[in-house]
């Protein structure tokens, strides 16, 4: 077996020594040095640059370095000074480059010129900016309009998103998906359910006076590193930390802050879990549901001793609706089964609640742990339940707090980057630049890929991503894809993505947001939205990869341009020429979050846009905050009568951001030498007669005649619980089919995907790993 792994318990905590070498290696690999100082001066500050890596939110006093180690690796990979030029595609071959790992295609460096893919000689050959735009709004005007698709990743501005959802709009169209399609479409769906908002209610003040946090499905050390220095001065007040997770990760143990000197000459790091419980995957239901029932019988006892209540029932008549329902569903579910669900014991259960009894200000952290199941959207209204019970939405220190991922994922929605119609101002629009816009639904990610197996979707354009990588069905996408006749993919660096070519397929390289973006009115400013809703302008301080780069949003006026039919209302050329332009249009369709935009753009710590709910106001269909039933007690796919059918959760390495694999070592958790592993507990694998660090092979446990099969995974002993499994992503995507997502959000379930374990015979003996 090649490329074996290596796994010894990683004992050191989060942060310290350990990220700041880390951080050394990555920028000497990328001969990016020279970054260095701008990164302690300008990262994530006022008048610099905001970081294209996580979402979590920018304080208005910033730290000396206001970075995370997965945030600087981002950045010198953004200012590498390594080059992917035409010249190197005259050396490769598609099919050759094919063959090549995601680290390796990415770590080749930025993208110089625009190139199309050239059939006869299966390369990428260099096309003038002039010749790609013309092409491609030629072929644009001949397709169906609902047959392309127009996919945004998380990177994209606000100025160049809000041009983007237009364009789309103007074509004829609402197939605006976007990544949060595959995280956080889940949270989009459930919290207006519940709160009457899509995103979340919490500011970074709350964690200043919050008495009490609960995580759940959030892995803070590789996800939202920076979100560590919140969480050490909560640990400080002794304010408890409990964390629901099913594997141990070491950001929810130790932290050694990098900028504090006497902790890196110590190495004395701060405990941040106080109560860790590794719930099994797709078992958060039953867990908080097991907390909501002691809050229930210590409630009782209250009202019988004549003590002091449990539950804010105050809170709850005023302001919440649907509250029976969910108590007597909570009542009449017994214990075993709550237990047997989650994988945990009562004690433990008890001790939780206990924690959540004490404190008065609680804040709910979540991520894809909650978001990327089947029931997701129950998933997270049962936290929700969780809050509403003592009141915990609306008041100073508390109120529910989804981790976004990408930097502004959340914001392009905010701009009209969205698939339902419902969710854009489309009569603003239609009176503001005198068009009918489509008011019919539009297809989101998952629809998207359908389209395209169906061969409805003809066209693809990507403003940022890894689409085909990035979604599930890997084999199928990855054929289907080659039937479309056009793929124009808007990128920094060469991913795999750019192989899988369609009929007609360009790569236009754009700048990435720590560069300087000079237009016809100077150096340009950039906006984007971090996971508390505060919006944060970005100017760039470097120079541009290549000459021949384009911003984001001149490339999508150029492709307007190139398509659409004249309109004296839309300007392209006047927005590219000073983003202001484009800010004051935001301003005039959005006016309730962009009031007074351009003049509030340098506001310490952002400007928040106003949500509703943090001040107890509901916009749901009840007028109140609605108690939310939850369908079952896990949210998986398997029905559980099968002790064959494990859980399968695939997730990142620290040394990793999305589809981007910045290397082989993943330090938190100890695994080094190969991504191609499978994290299983001691017992399950001697269930399964599997040798210590033998080959394993996952099967996905449905039967709709599909095979999805990956042979060649070594089995990696691991502190996970009884009956999950873990391994990579985007590496395991084949084993996700297209139709297990998150019921309502269309989320893909990839984090409790059934399937079956057998060693892996043939490559013990010596064959190659495998996928069918």
């Amino acid at each position: 077996m090649s490329d074996r792994a290596s796994h010894k318990p990683y004992e050191q905590p989060t942060g310290g020594w350990g990220s700041v070498k880390s951080l050394v290696k990555h920028a000497k690999q990328q001969r990016a040095l020279s970054a260095a100082p701008s990164l302690v001066r300008d990262h994530n500050k006022t008048g610099g640059y905001m970081c294209t890596s996580c979402a979590w939110a920018k304080p208005a006093k910033p730290h000396p370095a206001e970075f995370c180690e997965n945030g600087a690796k981002a950045t010198f990979w953004d200012l590498t000074s390594k080059r992917t030029t035409p010249e190197f595609f005259a050396r490769h071959t598609v099919s050759e480059l094919l063959n090549w790992s995601d680290h390796d295609l990415e770590n080749e460096g930025r993208l110089t010129d625009p190139v199309r893919y050239d059939a006869a000689t299966d390369k990428y050959t260099r096309v003038s900016w002039e010749q790609a735009f013309a092409d491609i709004g030629e072929a644009l005007k001949g397709y169906a309009r609902k047959s392309v698709v127009f996919y945004t990743s998380g990177r994209a501005s606000l100025e160049a998103s809000f041009m983007y959802q237009l364009l789309a709009r103007l074509y004829g169209n609402n197939n605006l998906p976007d990544s949060s399609n595959m995280c956080h479409e889940t949270s989009s769906v459930a919290l207006p359910q519940s709160i009457g908002t899509p995103v979340g209610t919490v500011l970074l003040e709350d964690y200043d006076k919050t008495d009490c946090i609960f995580s759940f499905g959030q892995n803070v050390g590789t996800n939202s590193p920076r979100l560590l220095h919140n969480l050490q001065k909560i640990r400080e007040r002794d304010v408890p930390i409990v964390v629901f997770n099913p594997l141990r990760e070491r950001g929810w143990e130790e932290f050694v802050n990098p900028q504090r000197p006497g902790q890196m000459v110590t190495n004395k790091a701060t405990q941040i879990a106080t109560q860790y419980h590794q719930v099994r995957s797709g078992g958060d239901i039953a867990a908080m549901m097991g907390i909501a029932k002691k809050l229930f019988e210590w409630d009782d006892a209250a009202i019988a001793s004549g003590g002091s209540r449990i539950l804010d029932h105050i809170f709850i008549a005023e302001h919440t609706h649907g509250f029976e329902a969910f108590e007597a569903k909570v009542r009449e579910t017994k214990w075993d089964e709550l237990l047997q669900a989650c994988g945990l014991s009562r004690s433990a259960i008890e001790d939780a609640a206990r924690t959540y009894v004490k404190a008065h200000s609680v804040i709910a952290i979540y991520g894809m742990g909650l978001t990327q199941h089947k029931l997701g959207v129950d998933n997270v209204q049962m936290l929700i339940n969780l809050l509403l019970l003592r009141g915990n939405i609306g008041r100073p220190g508390a109120g529910i707090c989804p981790i976004r991922g990408h930097s502004n994922v959340q914001g392009q929605r905010t701009v009209g980057i969205a698939e339902k119609a419902d969710l854009a101002p489309l009569d603003k629009m239609a009176e503001r630049y005198d068009f009918e816009p489509p008011r019919e639904d539009g297809l989101n990610t998952i629809e998207a890929c359908e389209g395209i197996v169906a061969g409805e979707v003809r066209a693809f354009i990507g403003l940022g991503g890894n689409f085909v990588r990035a979604v599930p069905e890997r084999e199928l996408m990855e054929e289907k894809w080659r039937d479309l006749e056009l793929s124009v993919q808007i990128a920094t660096k060469l991913n795999r993505s750019h192989l899988v070519t369609a009929k007609k397929t360009y790569l236009l390289p754009t700048l990435v947001r720590s560069e300087i973006d000079e237009q016809a009115s100077g150096p340009q400013i950039v906006t984007m939205e971090d996971s508390t809703t505060c919006v944060h302008a970005s100017r760039g301080k470097h120079k541009p990869a290549s000459v021949s780069l384009l911003s984001e949003p001149k490339i999508v006026a150029e492709i307007a341009k190139a398509t659409l039919g004249a309109n004296s209302k839309v300007p392209w050329d006047d927005w590219v020429g000073n983003y202001a332009l484009v800010r004051d249009e935001i301003e005039v369709c959005f006016p309730d979050d962009f009031r007074d935009f351009n003049q509030r753009l340098d506001s310490p710590g952002g400007f928040p846009r106003p949500i509703a709910a943090r001040e107890r106001k509901w916009d749901t269909d009840t007028g109140k905050a609605n108690f939310k039933v939850p369908q079952a007690l896990h949210s998986s796919f398997d029905d559980e009568t099968d002790p064959d059918v494990l859980r399968l959760i695939t997730l990142r390495s620290n040394d990793q951001f999305n589809t981007t694999v910045y290397g082989d070592a993943d330090r938190l958790r100890g695994i080094h030498g190969s991504r191609m592993i499978v994290m299983m507990n001691r017992v399950d694998r001697e269930r399964f007669g599997i040798k210590k660090n033998g080959a394993a092979r996952l099967t996905t446990a449905v039967d709709d005649g599909v095979t999805r099969s990956m042979g060649g995974l070594q089995v990696v002993d691991y502190n996970i619980p009884v009956g999950t499994l873990a391994a990579y992503y985007p590496e395991c995507n084949a084993l996700i089919p297209l139709w297990h997502y998150a019921e309502e959000s269309k989320t893909p379930a990839a984090k409790s995907v059934p399937v079956r374990i057998e060693p892996d015979r043939i490559v013990e003996s010596g064959s190659q790993t495998s996928v069918a």
